[in-house]
This record gives C-alpha cells, structure tokens and sequence, in this order.
C-alpha cells in the first residue's frame, strides 16, 4: 500500500525544501553582491568560498523544528565563518530563521538564555566596532544590525510562542467548559427523568391501583347490592377522572405552549384523598397538627405525593383495620407520617418504586425519611423542611 506524505506530517521534509530554497537565495544574492567586502588587508574572499558558510547555516536549518538548539550550534559555526569573510544579506536572513527557530521550538529556558546572549552580544558588537572606529555611528549601525539579526528573532518567538501557549490554554479550557456543560446536561437529563418518574409512579400508581382494586371487587362479589354496586363505580370514576387530570397537568408542564396547565395537588385537598380510600375492610382518618399554612410548592407536592403514595401502599398491601393520616405543621418543616395495618401477599403488583420515589423527594428537599413496620403495624414517616435548605 502506497503511503501519502503530506506537508503537515512531514517535518523533515519541510526542514530539507526550506534549506535549499535558503541555499539558492542566499547563492542568488552572494551573485548580486549583497556582501560586505573586508578591504583593509586588500584581499576578498571568492563567491566560492563565500557560499560554504551560506552552505553550513543552511545545513543547521534542516533541524530546525527535531533539534533546534542542534541547528542553532551549527548555524552559528557558519555564521561566525561568515562575519570573518564578510557578512551577507542572504546570511543575515538565513541565521536569524536559525535563531528563531530555536527560541520558538527549543526548550523554555533556552528562550531566556539566548535573550541575554543576544542582547549582549548585539551591545558588545556595537561597542567594539564604536572603539575601533572611534566614531558613534558606525557603533549605532553595527548595533543596529546585529539586533535585528540577532536579539529581534528572540523576541519575536517568545511573542508567537505565548500567544500559541495562551490559544492552548483557551483550547484546553473551552474542552473543559464544554466537558462539565455536557455533563451538567446530562445531570438535569437524569433528574428531570427521575423526577417525571416519580409523578408518573405516584399518579398512575395510586389512581389506577383504586381502580383495579374496586373492579377487582365487582368481578368477585356477582350479588352486590346496588348500593355497594354505586359506590364502586363511583370510586372507579372519580380515580379515573383525577388520574387523567394529573396527566394532562404534567403534560401541560412538559408542553411549551400550554399557557396556564392545572394546579398541582394541595396539601388542603388531603381530606378528599383520604377519604377515597375505600376498601370493605379498610378505613382511613386525617389528623391535622398545628396552624395549616401555605408551604413552598415543592414541599407542598412532596408532603401530598407520599400520602398518596402511602395510602395507595395501603389499599394493594395493607391488612383490614384503619390507616391514620397525621400531616404536623411546624415552624421550620410540615410532618406526614402515614400508618396503615400490616398485610399478606397483594394480588396488585408493585416494584417497590414507590419506597424509593417517597425518599427521593424528601431527600431532594433536605429532608428525612423513614418507612418499616412499627408496633404491628407499617409505618411511613417524612420531615420536609421549609426553610428552603433543599432542592426546589
């Protein structure tokens, strides 16, 4: 299978094109006479010879992004050969890509150490050639020169390489601020679907299981008086009714374009829940401690979703007897505690979901929660606090 090098995974394939495109201009303006000619001595270094120093940076820049402080020591060696022929433009270029280079892809604290080698270098060169020619300008020229040659490609790498330290930086925190947002929405996914589970459980779970309950009834007595006939039916079409009255409630919750979807259960509604349990050989009372008041929405829905839960727990599970409703206003928390007679095998199903949704709503409000057998009898216990402390 033939393999395709492209440009952006073959390194030493650029490093070798920009080498010789380096060689070829720098040649092209050793041509055009681009460098400086040594005359004190009356002798001029060939073109010939001029070119090996060209040929040797050039060799440096073939390492130029696999061992830049490699490549930098070989430039210099050519470059030093060079200033002793005479410096040339073509140089110049060829050894400031070189030092470059190594400030940008060399290590960190190479970038610090060649600013203070260059700089000083750039300064010594100035005043050396100031001394030699005893004159000002020749010194500022020099060090002019040298600067842009030496000390400016430094600087310029440290600029691009803390700009493309701050992109990877910004890069690293953008994945990380889309990290925790994705997993933020599959948090709220999870708890609204635990939440609509709990609606769904709590009022499907009791009305329905009425309903099975009293047909259940009628199917078994074939001779039931009319007026036992009438109250069953009754029961059955009131739970149906309010059954399909919490859908469409949370329907209307779920739908953006329902304006204004039904009110949810109240606390104050407790009396006519309690007394819908309506089984031959099971009653059930409310008892109402302390100054009813108007708690927070949540703790309101909660207190009324595990006396519904409790008292349909009753109706599938419970033995005959009385189950007894005790809802506790107090100062910083509402109380419901719910105890129904204990009870054999149901011939209605249940997963023990309801257990679970009643903890999670009183957990999910701060709450405690509590439910076992207690004196021969099943007993289900709720503190919901008031004071906000929990999830709303």
């Amino acid at each position: 299978m033939r393999r395709l090098v492209t440009w952006k995974h073959a390194p030493a394939l650029q490093g070798v094109l920009l080498a010789a495109l380096a060689f070829a201009g720098g040649v092209l303006l050793l041509v055009a006479h681009g460098y400086v000619r040594w005359t004190a001595h009356g002798w001029s270094a060939p073109l010939g010879l001029r070119a090996v120093p060209i040929a040797v940076m050039c060799a440096g820049m073939l390492f130029r992004r696999t061992a830049p402080m490699a490549g930098l020591a070989i430039s210099t060696a050519g470059n030093v050969a060079e200033v002793v022929l005479g410096p040339s433009i073509g140089g110049a270029i060829i050894y400031t890509d070189a030092v470059y280079a190594a400030a940008l892809y060399g290590p960190r604290r190479a970038e610090r150490w060649l600013l203070g080698a260059t700089g000083g270098a750039s300064v010594a060169v100035a005043v050396a050639v100031g001394l030699l020619a005893e004159a000002f300008g020749p010194a500022v020229v020099t060090g002019a020169v040298a600067g842009t040659t030496w000390l400016t490609p430094v600087l310029t790498a440290m600029i691009v390489r803390e700009h493309r330290d701050r992109a990877e930086s910004e890069r690293e925190r953008a994945a990380q601020v889309a990290r925790l947002a994705e997993m933020d929405r599959l948090a709220a996914v999870t708890a609204e679907r635990a939440r609509m589970a709990r609606e769904l459980h709590d009022v499907v779970a009791n009305h329905l299981s009425a309903v099975a309950l009293h047909s259940t009834a009628l199917l078994r007595v074939p001779d039931l008086d009319p007026d036992g006939l009438r109250r069953a039916m009754e029961v059955i079409r009131e739970n149906s009714v309010q059954g399909l009255g919490e859908m469409r409630r949370m329907i209307g919750l779920l739908r953006e374009d329902e304006a204004e979807p039904s009110a949810a259960p109240r606390l104050a509604e407790l009396d006519r829940l309690v007394g819908q349990v309506a089984r031959p050989d099971l009653t059930a009372r409310l008892e109402v401690v302390g100054e009813p008041y108007a708690p927070p929405s949540a703790v309101e829905l909660a207190a009324y979703r595990i006396v519904q839960e409790s008292l349909t727990n009753a109706l599938k599970h419970g033995g005959p007897g009385e189950a007894e409703v005790r809802l506790t206003y107090g100062t910083s928390l509402v109380g419901v505690e719910v105890t129904s007679p204990l009870g054999g095998a149901s011939e209605v199903p249940g997963a023990g979901a309801g257990l679970i949704g009643m903890r999670e709503r009183a957990t999910l409000l701060g709450g405690g929660f509590e439910a076992g057998p207690s004196g021969g009898r099943w007993r289900v216990r709720a503190e919901l606090p008031v004071d906000g402390g929990g999830t709303r």
